[in-house]
C-alpha cells in the first residue's frame, strides 16, 4: 500500500542539467528521487514532475508526485524530512496527500510560464543566471498589441524547437502580459497556457523581442502560426531567463482567461 504525495517545489535551475533524471548528471528528479531512496532505506521512489524544465530553467512553482512506499507521514512532516536533504537551490513549499488517481501531468488544467529580460547594455553579473539578456532598445505597446494574436486556440508547430516528441501541437493559449519593470530595467513577460511544447516559451520571447525592436512587423504572428514551419523563429531566448511560475489544476481563473474576450 503506497501513498501518493502531491508538492510544490522550487528550485534553482542554474547548476542542474534539466528536472529530467539522466545518467552521471544532476538533475531535480534524480536529486529528489535520492532523498526519497534515503527516506525509505533503498527503495526506488518515481519523482514525476508537471514539466521537464531544460538545463538552467527555473521553477517557483513545480509540482511533483510521487507514491511513498512505508508508513505514511503527515504533509508537514514530509516536507521537512525532504527539504532537510534538498541541497540549497532545492525548496518544498507545499505538500498534500492526493487520490491515487491524481497525476501531476495529466490532471493539470495549464502551466504558467514567466520570462524575465535584462534590457542592459551589459550583461549584470548580479542578474545573468535569472534573465536573459537584450541590450535593443524595444517597444512593449507593440509587443503588447502582438501578443494578443498568440490567444486561443492554435497550432503552435512554428514555435516548437525540433527534438520534442509530442505529435499534437494545438494548445490553447488564455493569458500573455507583458510589462516594463523600469526599476531593473526589465521586460516581464507572462504566459499561461493549456500546455507548452519544447522551447516554445523562449521562441514566443525572442519572436516578441524582433517585433519590439522593430525586425518584424506587428501584425506576423497569425502568418507565423498559419505556416507551421519552425524555420519562420530561428532565435530562441537564453534558459535563464525563464521560470516555470505556477501549475493550475482547477480550471483557470476567469481574471487569466483573456482568450475569451
Amino acid at each position: 500500500m503506497t501513498t501518493r504525495y502531491k508538492m510544490t517545489v522550487a528550485y534553482d535551475g542554474h547548476l542542474f542539467h534539466g528536472f529530467q533524471y539522466q545518467p552521471h548528471q544532476r538533475t531535480v528528479q534524480g536529486t529528489i528521487e535520492a532523498a526519497l531512496s534515503k527516506m525509505t532505506k533503498g527503495k526506488n521512489v518515481v519523482v514525476e514532475g508537471s514539466g521537464r524544465t531544460d538545463a538552467g530553467v527555473h521553477a517557483l512553482g513545480q509540482v511533483i508526485h510521487f507514491d511513498y512506499p512505508d508508513k505514511p507521514i503527515p504533509p508537514e512532516r514530509m516536507i521537512c524530512a525532504l527539504n532537510s536533504l534538498m541541497p540549497l537551490d532545492i525548496v518544498f513549499k507545499k505538500c498534500e496527500i492526493v487520490d491515487e488517481k491524481f497525476h501531476v501531468r495529466y490532471s493539470a488544467k495549464g502551466k504558467w510560464y514567466r520570462y524575465r529580460v535584462s534590457l542592459d547594455r551589459f550583461v549584470d553579473p548580479f542578474k545573468r543566471l535569472y534573465t536573459g539578456h537584450y541590450p535593443y532598445p524595444v517597444d512593449v505597446e507593440k509587443m503588447k498589441k502582438a501578443s494578443f494574436d498568440l490567444l486561443g486556440t492554435h497550432d503552435f508547430t512554428s514555435f516548437a524547437a525540433s527534438g520534442g516528441q509530442i505529435k499534437n501541437k494545438v494548445r490553447t493559449m488564455f493569458y500573455v502580459n507583458i510589462q516594463k519593470d523600469k526599476q531593473n530595467n526589465e521586460i516581464v513577460f507572462d504566459f499561461i497556457c493549456s500546455g507548452f511544447l519544447y522551447n516554445m516559451v523562449r521562441i514566443l520571447v525572442a519572436m516578441l523581442l524582433e517585433i519590439g525592436r522593430g525586425k518584424r512587423p506587428v501584425n506576423d504572428i497569425p502568418r507565423v502560426i498559419m505556416a507551421k514551419d519552425r524555420e519562420q523563429v530561428r532565435e530562441t531566448a537564453q534558459a535563464s531567463g525563464l521560470f516555470l511560475y505556477h501549475v493550475f489544476y482547477d480550471d483557470i481563473p476567469e481574471k487569466y482567461r483573456l482568450d475569451r474576450e
